[in-house]
Formats: structure tokens, C-alpha cells, sequence
């Protein structure tokens, strides 16, 4: 079950994102240094040596592509001057308005039309969502964030929970009521990783100029994320309270790794080259990039919900938001991608770095610096991948992962026997790790407007509590809007008591 109105609601969502804006302006000398950063960052010189002085010739326009001297001066007869004269892939970035668009002209354009980019993405979530955060009083996440309490979906005027509960698909559909239509990315034709306020305020070679985070950081995980080792369980969280990069992973994992896992922590801490994190003109960040690390997007084996597009689906318009997940249990998953179904996790990670790092685009891969990792290589960061363990989940029967009822509230045990009964949950996330190891097309599309998705994977409830929001595309932002969803699209009839205490069970896994 992975995975906006008046006013003054949206005066209401920018004062709720205003500590996030604040906190990516208030870099101070306490955040931790970053190797990838000062490596990438070019050092200017005083220019007092006499080589060092720009020349005439230095600025001369004749290294424009449209200056050089044809190799043939008959060329100069031939259609176009024997020029290419549209657009040529090596030389223009992806998405150019016009052939031989500088960077510079793109990068201005975007960076005029971001504010108008956010405000929209901020109105459609007012509309949508109330972004007043409420949290659970007793649910917290593994490292002290209070557990965001829903559903945040508003309703249609006229409409409540009940009433939906009773219409047909159809119904719903025609009328437009569906409470969670698809969460688009908020600049979907640009698309790409997309990173929070919290984790950009640290690492700056993250901030992308044409567009910011989206959602609240209240509906967030929590940052950094705790790191549970199912080599050294006894150790419980182990990331000590810091996010870990290039620049920590020895001193914090020395002693509790293998070699062979500590050099797969290694090379998953490494910048790749990425479609919006690279050398080219393509990039969207002001400085050319060495790229994003694989720990970037799933930070310290986890997430923060950065989102971008899913790489296996065209044309453009056509592919969804896609949310970052988890890699905690990763060792307990038989096929990996939401939609690719590939079949190890060795398999997975050439595939990502080759082409879903580059939307899917092979060609994107060599022009901006796909690396062509080493088998050994992609086995360590996969035995490094398979020590991230699911958190501690002390209400759960450790032999079967059925809840220990000596240990459960009433709420809690009703909830579990809703989960394995009337709410059908069991029929995806069978315990122990709560996932099937299948894909599941739900058929959304009987509801809403937005086209069929297909079949994707079934991802893990195990710890779900860390891991908001919700579904793919990040569009239920808390358990109980995660529960509405369901019990809609399957059609549950699950009355408000039910629906609480099935979302009590799902805290407690």
C-alpha cells in the first residue's frame, strides 16, 4: 500500500512550508561536510600569470559550430550548406525550444517560470489535501517523528466517507468525487529526481533549479532515517543520528560490516551521472554534477519520498510520479521494480544505473556518463543492499509475524483480524515481510479519469510507519488515507471504527 480551495487554506500550506524554505536557507557551519560537494566545486585562481590571461583568440566566435569552414567549399551548394541546421542530440539538451539553445538561456527560463511552476503544484495540493498536520498521539516513527494522522483527502462538497462507501465505480467516476486521482510530479515535462528541503539544506549539489519539493515535510519520513542491520540485530538503530555519505561510512561501519558489504556501502555512496545530475547542458542543477549516489534517493537505506518518473513508460505525458522506497527487507524480495519485474537485485542495480538513472534512455546514458559497473562491483552493493533490515516490530510473533495479542491494544487485534479478513489485505502482504512477491493491477481507472496504470508490485508493510506517503505516486499521504483508498477500490464497506483500528494494526508491523 505504498508506496487544493480557498485562501486561506493556501496561506495555511505556504506558512506550513515556510520552516522547510527557512531551514534550506539557514546553512550553517554545523552540517557535515560533503566530499561529493568540494570535489565537484571549482576552485578560481588569481589569474597573475601571463598564460593565464584571456586573448582575443580566446574570445573569438569562430569556435561556434556555425563558423567553421566547410571541408569542401562545393559543400556550400548542397541542401543546407551541408549543415545541420534542426537539432542534432549530441550537441542540444534534452528538450531544447531550439536548436543550439545554450544552457544558460534554458537555465534562466527555468529559473523565471519556478515560482509560477510551485504555486500551481501548491494550489492543486490545497485543493486536494488539508495540510494542517495532525499527528498520532501514541505512533511514533523509529527515531521519535510523530506518525502523521489522517485522511487528509477533501471531500467534494456534498460528499462524506459513507456516501462514497456506497457508490458504484461508475458513479464516482462520472461525477468526479474520487478522492485520490493521480499526485503529479510538478513539472512533468522536465520530470526527474525531485529532492526535500531537508536533505538539499545539507547537500546543496542536490538543489535543482527549475523546481522544488512539493509536499509538507509533517507527511515526510523522518530525517536522517534510522538504520537496522539484520547482521547485528542486537545493535538496533544504527545510524547514530547522522545521514550517512562518503565522508562517515568507514568510521560508523567499520567495525559492524564485512569488507565485501563495506565496499558495497562504498560504491552505493558514489556519484553517478544522472538525466538532471550531470556534466551537460542536459543538467538541472547550476554547476555541472558528478551526479546522485544510489544512498541519495534511498538515504541510509531508506527514504525521504524524493519522488521522480517512473523510466518504463512513454510517451512522456503518459509515465506516473514515482516514489522513492524503501530498501529495508530488501533481502527478503524475489523480483524488484515497480513495474520491470527483474528477478535479482544484482539485475536490478545494472539496470537502474544504465537506464532508469536516464529515464529509461540508454542513449541519455552515454552521452552524460553511464558507468558500466563490474559484476564483483554489483555483487558487493547487493550483499551491502541485503544487510538493511525492517525496524524492530516488538508486537509481532517473531516465528510467524502474526501479532502477539499479549502484547496488542483490542484496537490494534481487531485491526489484524480485519487485515487478514474483510479488508483483503492479507491477499497482497502475507506476513512474515507482509508483500507476495507478485504485481496487482487495481484498476484504478474505474473510478477516476486517469488512464489504466497495469500491474504494479506489491511493496512491503513491514515498518510502514516510516514510510510516508503513500501508494507510488506519494498521493495518500498518511495510513488512514492509505485505508480510505482501499476500502474504496476494493469496495470493503469498512465503517469508521473498522477503518481505524485496521490503520492501529498497520502501525504496529
Amino acid at each position: 500500500m505504498k508506496t487544493l480551495l480557498v485562501q486561506a487554506t493556501f496561506v495555511t500550506f505556504i506558512t506550513l512550508a515556510l520552516p522547510a524554505v527557512i531551514w534550506a536557507q539557514k546553512k550553517t557551519d554545523s552540517h557535515p561536510p560533503d566530499a561529493v560537494e568540494d570535489a565537484q566545486t571549482p576552485r578560481q585562481a588569481d589569474k597573475t600569470r601571463v598564460e593565464q590571461k584571456k586573448t582575443a583568440h580566446d574570445a573569438d566566435d569562430k569556435f561556434k559550430a556555425d563558423k567553421a569552414a566547410p571541408a569542401s567549399s562545393a559543400i556550400a551548394t548542397q541542401p543546407d550548406g551541408g549543415q545541420i541546421l534542426g537539432f542534432d542530440f549530441y550537441r542540444d539538451p534534452l528538450n531544447a525550444k531550439v536548436p543550439q539553445q545554450t544552457f544558460g538561456e534554458i537555465m534562466q527560463a527555468d529559473k523565471a517560470a519556478k515560482s509560477a511552476v510551485m504555486e500551481a503544484q501548491a494550489k492543486l495540493l490545497a485543493k486536494r489535501y488539508d495540510l494542517n498536520p495532525k499527528f498520532d498521539p501514541v505512533a511514533k516513527m523509529s527515531r521519535g517523528k510523530p506518525v502523521p494522522l489522517g485522511p487528509t483527502a477533501r471531500l467534494a462538497e456534498g460528499v462524506s466517507w459513507d456516501k462514497l462507501n456506497e457508490a458504484a465505480p461508475g458513479d464516482i467516476r462520472k461525477a468526479g468525487t474520487f478522492p485520490y486521482p493521480a499526485l503529479p510530479h510538478p513539472k512533468h515535462v522536465a520530470g526527474g529526481q525531485v529532492f526535500p528541503a531537508m536533505q538539499t539544506v545539507i547537500f546543496p549539489r542536490l538543489q535543482r533549479f527549475d523546481v522544488d519539493f512539493d509536499l509538507p515535510d509533517a507527511f515526510l519520513p523522518e530525517f536522517p532515517p534510522a538504520i537496522f542491520l539484520q547482521n547485528r540485530p542486537e545493535l538496533g538503530d544504527v545510524s547514530r543520528g547522522e545521514v550517512v555519505s562518503i565522508n562517515n561510512y568507514y568510521k560508523l561501519f567499520k567495525d559492524l560490516l564485512t569488507p565485501v558489504q563495506l565496499d558495497g556501502l562504498r560504491l552505493l555512496l558514489t556519484p553517478l551521472p544522472q538525466e538532471e545530475f550531470n556534466p551537460t547542458d542536459d543538467r538541472k542543477t547550476e554547476q555541472p554534477s558528478l551526479g546522485v549516489t544510489c544512498l541519495d534517493c534511498h538515504v541510509n537505506g531508506h527514504t525521504t519520498a524524493q519522488f521522480h518518473l517512473s523510466p518504463d513508460i512513454r510517451p512522456q505525458q503518459r509515465r506516473p510520479r514515482l516514489d522513492t522506497v524503501s530498501l529495508r527487507g530488501l533481502f527478503n524480495q524475489q523480483v524488484h521494480g515497480s513495474k520491470r519485474s527483474l528477478r535479482s537485485v544484482e539485475d536490478f542495480t545494472e539496470f537502474e544505473q544504465r537506464t532508469a538513472y536516464f529515464n529509461g534512455d540508454p542513449i541519455h546514458a552515454f552521452k552524460k556518463g553511464a558507468m558500466i559497473l563490474d559484476r564483483v562491483q554489483v555483487s558487493h552493493m547487493a550483499q551491502m543492499q541485503n544487510m538493511f533490515d525492517f525496524p524492530p516490530a516488538p508486537k509481532l510473533d517473531p516465528a510467524t509475524g502474526r501479532l502477539d495479542r499479549s502484547k496488542a491494544t483490542e484496537s490494534e487485534s481487531r485491526g489484524e483480524d480485519l487485515f487478514f479478513g474483510k479488508a483483503k489485505c492479507a491477499t497482497c502482504h502475507t506476513p512474515p515481510s507482509y508483500l507476495d512477491h507478485q504485481y496487482h493491477d487495481l484498476m484504478v481507472e474505474r473510478f477516476t479519469d486517469s488512464p489504466a496504470l497495469g500491474p504494479i508490485k506489491t511493496f512491503t508493510l513491514r515498518g510502514i510507519k516510516d514510510s510516508p506517503p503513500y501508494l507510488h505516486d506519494g498521493r495518500c499521504l498518511t495510513l488512514e488515507d492509505t485505508v480510505e483508498f482501499f476500502n474504496l477500490v476494493l469496495q470493503l464497506k469498512l465503517n469508521s471504527s473498522e477503518k481505524a483500528d485496521l490503520s492501529a494494526f498497520m502501525k504496529a508491523l
